[in-house]
């Protein structure tokens, strides 16, 4: 009787971690938004895509919540090419140098909203620590947060008058 109990025990701590083990990023789903002033009078939008990594998050074990999470910076859209080009060039985020956007988590946190990620972001080979408020519902992680492109060394040549200086930036990573 005890090794029976002992052998379910472990089959369903088993399947446990194996359900949480099992997060895996809908990269078709996923996508990072984002919106920053054009110059004086328009913003421009876009988008990334190509989010993968390691997403691991149980709300009943926020302690063991961690997140390690990339997105291509090719895949950089704002609905026009010649411009889309031009940030993929040296004069912005150097895409054949720095390829890829990584968010690394330090911490996750219970906030009065949701959630706080407290982690790296690095973008044009530029490391900075940044929160990351989040909800998460439905299997949808939605954070969202504000960057400095000046931060990050990313097109320090033009000034703020032809584009902004802070961008809006909107994750949402959906969650198999």
């Amino acid at each position: 009787m005890k090794k029976i109990l002992y052998i379910l025990t472990i089959l369903l701590l088993t399947n446990i971690t194996s359900a949480y083990a099992q997060q895996t990023i809908n990269q078709q789903k996923s996508i990072v938004n984002f919106h920053i002033s054009g110059g004086v009078f328009f913003k421009v939008k876009g988008t990334f895509t190509g989010m993968q990594g390691d997403f691991n998050f149980d709300s009943k074990a926020i302690e063991n919540a961690n997140f390690q999470i990339c997105i291509d910076a090719e895949t950089i859209n704002t609905s026009n090419n010649k411009r889309d080009n031009h940030l993929r060039s040296p004069d912005f985020f150097e895409t054949e140098t720095y390829p890829k956007i990584c968010f690394q988590s330090k911490q996750v946190v219970k906030s009065a909203s949701g959630y706080t990620t407290i982690g790296n972001l690095s973008i044009h080979g530029v490391t900075k620590e940044v929160e990351i408020p989040f909800t998460f519902e439905n299997n949808i992680f939605t954070g969202n947060l504000t960057i400095n492109r000046f931060d990050y060394d990313i097109g320090l040549d033009f000034g703020t008058f032809r584009v902004g200086r802070e961008a809006s930036v909107t994750i949402t990573c959906v969650i198999e």
